[in-house]
């Protein structure tokens, strides 16, 4: 379901790996879809290659938590590839840290927040931000995390 991709080592601390799998079937299962079928390659980075994706892709020179890039506009209901995800380990470190949670705990959040958007789920609206974040507390809920709202 997921690939990982570990260009940072670091991640293996925070067990990315085993954050994948549940944070995926958790976004889809809240959005209505099947917890299996769906492709997904997730990229554990730190900082320096973050701010040049976001640089290149986003006109912004500056590290971010996560970013992704769906496969598609229409993205797929029943199964099929949705895109690539990249997670920075400094930013996620250090905003556990500033909100006094776990690490793992905000880097699940970071990865349904980002296959939401994979799933064509976005907060440019207020409307849609409280849509998204309605789905990201009721998946984090399912695993026994806490709103981070």
């Amino acid at each position: 379901m997921i690939e990982v991709i570990l260009e940072d080592d670091r991640w293996k601390a925070v067990g990315l790996e085993a954050l994948a799998g549940p944070a995926a079937r958790e976004a889809l299962a809240v959005t209505g879809r099947p917890p299996e079928g769906f492709e997904i390659a997730l990229m554990g980075c730190d900082d320096t290659r973050i701010a040049a994706l976001n640089r290149d892709f986003r006109g912004k020179p500056a590290p971010t938590n996560v970013l992704s890039w769906p496969v598609s506009d229409t993205p797929p209901t029943g199964g099929g590839t949705l895109g690539d995800i990249a997670i920075a380990f400094e930013t996620c470190t250090r905003e556990a840290a500033e909100t006094g949670i776990s690490v793992q705990d905000h880097v699940t959040h970071l990865l349904i927040h980002g296959i939401l958007h994979l799933l064509g789920y976005d907060h440019i609206s207020d409307d849609e931000a409280e849509e998204m974040e309605a789905l990201e507390i009721k998946a984090l809920a399912n695993l026994g995390i806490s709103n981070p709202y």
